[in-house]
């Protein structure tokens, strides 16, 4: 068991390079964008992002997943499994772009973005392009080429990071892209930027492209469909539930008027949980195709089971890391955007159980129940949108924040209970219920020392406690008795 730990902890490291330095680069963009726009700005940036990451789900159809069933399923060509998801998806998208470029005036409008129709054609173009892409991106995962992947990601990253630069800080003095961008910097830099990386994205993959010599085989594709759209309908809740209080703020926030601006101090303050985020995102790289491939190997169960207790002991480390060190983090943000720090604990504690959630729901795609996904995510949406109705008009993003932790909360209960019944793997609940009274532990302590009026002396003291906090983890992951380890 130890050799297929290995390889997964080597594959999230290799492809935690690429999500390490988009992550990096974005946390660091946090400073750029909190003192070179306003509030409300940044509130709109935030709006449109949330736009593109429900759609994404709808437009690639689940079919990343499917890739991964099929392509390691006998009897199946992946070249013909490959070929059809990137015909299906291209398609599709090729469609949704049009649309969007025809009806654009109006789509602005109705946002009450009027004059900006740029925006919703920026929007349909970045989706094209990704959307494709992530097939392609799928198939380097599924082929273990992940040093390929996280270089091409990396190219992305420092694409978008580039065209950032210029934007912000060369173009307003040399303005020559008329009525495409603002002559002044707006929430339409950062888009445009994004848009930018991932024309270059799917231009890299063109080669990829045409070694992989398209053919479309209607019974495989429909075989992919029947399994991949139900995911597909189960993330978009899931997606929904992420992303939907950024929707909900325009209708329900404490002050009408100023909904973009308390959006935009939420998603400041949401930045700094990147970390939990980040470590999340490389793990899911790395363990979806790995869950798959061990899935028929003698003791798969017991090996899913002690990943789940070294995922949850280091997440609990990120979680009191930061915690430790919120004083010098904060400060990254722009003064006006730094009263909603008290919201980071918060949503550090909801993206590991988000995390956590992603390792128990692994059941219901190796068992083949995808349909099951829907309603936990529905679920998931459900307590989402009726905490941040309820609560957002007297604590505004407070209760997207609270939201977020209750709404992972039932979803992980829930899956882990169906998980129970349909493809038990035996977890060790009683350690994992440890991790979380150790970092408990660590929160108090932190807490305590917080009245002290030297930072250094804090952050000493803090230090201290995190360091205790990874020793005991330790301890308690190797007290494993022998045979399952």
């Amino acid at each position: 068991m130890a050799n297929p730990l290995k390889q997964l902890a080597g594959e999230t490291a290799i492809y935690g390079l690429s999500s390490i330095l988009a992550r990096i680069l974005n946390f660091l963009f946090v400073p750029l964008y909190t003192r070179m726009l306003t509030q409300a700005q940044y509130g709109v940036v935030t709006e449109f992002m949330a736009y593109i990451g429900i759609l994404q789900v709808i437009l690639v159809l689940g079919l990343e997943t499917g890739c991964f069933r099929f392509a390691n399923k006998e009897g199946e060509d992946p070249r013909k499994v490959y070929s059809g998801a990137l015909l299906a998806v291209t398609g599709l998208n090729f469609a949704f772009l049009a649309c969007m470029v025809a009806f654009s005036e109006p789509i602005s409008a109705a946002l009450g973005y009027e004059g900006y129709r740029v925006l919703i054609i920026y929007v349909a173009g970045i989706l094209f392009c990704d959307n494709i892409t992530a097939i392609l991106f799928a198939k380097l995962r599924q082929e273990h080429k992940a040093v390929k992947f996280a270089v091409i990601k990396t190219v992305k990253i420092l694409t978008e990071t580039a065209a950032n630069l210029i934007l912000f800080f060369w173009y307003p003095a040399h303005a020559f892209i008329g009525g495409m961008l603002s002559p002044a910097p707006d929430f339409t830099y950062p888009i445009f930027a994004i848009l930018v990386s991932c024309v270059l994205c799917l231009v890299l993959f063109i080669p990829d492209i045409l070694r992989l010599k398209l053919v479309w085989d209607a019974p495989v594709v429909r075989r992919m469909l029947l399994y991949s759209l139900p995911l597909m309908i189960a993330a978009l809740p899931g997606v929904a539930n992420d992303l939907v209080d950024r929707v909900l703020f325009r209708y329900f926030d404490t002050s009408s008027e100023a909904w973009r601006a308390s959006l935009g101090i939420y998603q400041a303050a949401v930045k700094l949980a990147v970390i939990m985020n980040l470590f999340i995102q490389m793990f899911r790289y790395a363990a979806e195709p790995f869950f798959f491939q061990r899935a028929g190997d003698k003791g798969s169960k017991e090996l899913y089971a002690v990943v789940m207790e070294y995922f949850t002991a280091f997440c609990g480390l990120v979680f009191v890391g930061v915690i430790a060190y919120i004083d010098i983090i904060s400060l990254l943000l722009g003064r006006d955007f730094r009263v909603g720090i008290g919201i980071v604990p918060v949503m550090l504690l909801s993206y590991m159980l988000l995390g956590m959630l992603f390792n128990v729901s692994m059941w219901y795609k190796l068992s083949g129940r995808t349909n099951m996904a829907v309603w936990i995510t529905l679920t998931g949406l459900i307590v989402t949108t009726v905490v941040n109705i309820v609560f957002m008009p007297r604590f505004s993003y407070w209760a997207s924040a609270f939201a977020h932790l209750s709404s992972y909360l039932v979803m992980f209960v829930l899956s882990a209970f169906l998980g129970q019944k349909y493809y038990p793997i035996p977890y060790k609940w009683g350690r994992l219920v440890m991790f979380f009274l150790l970092m408990g532990v660590a929160y108090a302590g932190m807490f305590f020392v917080a009245d002290i009026p030297s930072m250094w002396a804090r952050l000493a003291i803090n230090t201290v406690i995190t360091v205790a906090y990874a020793g005991a983890a330790w301890m308690l992951l190797r007290r494993r008795p022998v045979a399952a380890a």
